[in-house]
């Protein structure tokens, strides 16, 4: 199974850039033991359009285009899972042989409502907003993290 992540918004040179690439190759590098095909990071540009509702329709139909397989939301508002329950669904999913799963962080106006709509998962990292390159940090990490549990790897203790 292949993890893709799609984030709206292109990141700045700095050490959060260069945290999330090496938890992007931790984790490519532990998932490849498992059978996970891979970790593609894929980075949208903003809409430009007026208004927010059509910002977040246009990112979208550009996060559709990306999207392969099961759709994972990034939100506020998501259900708050444990790393162990998220390394499991995903360990699940490996199983039942899908195809992949997409991990996807919206732009600045957040995801459209359509979208959470075809979502397999809605996930939260608490309900505090985040600052979006952070949020690449820490989904590379807990993809990374799952890969570790899922291994049995002394990585995550509980």
């Amino acid at each position: 199974m292949r993890l893709i992540l799609v984030a709206v918004g292109r990141t700045k040179a700095g050490p959060e850039t260069e945290l999330a690439a090496r938890y992007q190759d931790r984790a490519a590098k532990a998932g490849k033991a498992l059978g996970f095909r891979g970790l593609d990071v894929v980075t949208l540009d903003e809409s430009r359009a007026a208004d927010g509702a059509q910002r977040k329709a246009e990112e979208a139909g550009a996060i559709r285009r990306q999207r392969v397989g099961r759709l994972i939301l990034l939100d506020e508002r998501g259900k708050s899972l444990g790393s162990e329950a998220f390394a499991e669904r995903l360990g699940r999913w490996k199983d039942k042989s899908e195809e992949a799963a997409t991990l996807v962080i919206g732009g600045p106006d957040g995801l459209d409502p359509a979208l959470h709509a075809e979502a397999d998962l809605v996930l939260s990292f608490g309900a505090m907003t985040w600052p979006h390159q952070l949020v690449r940090v820490l989904a590379l990490e807990q993809l990374y993290r799952a890969m570790t549990i899922l291994a049995g790897h002394p990585y995550h203790r509980a």
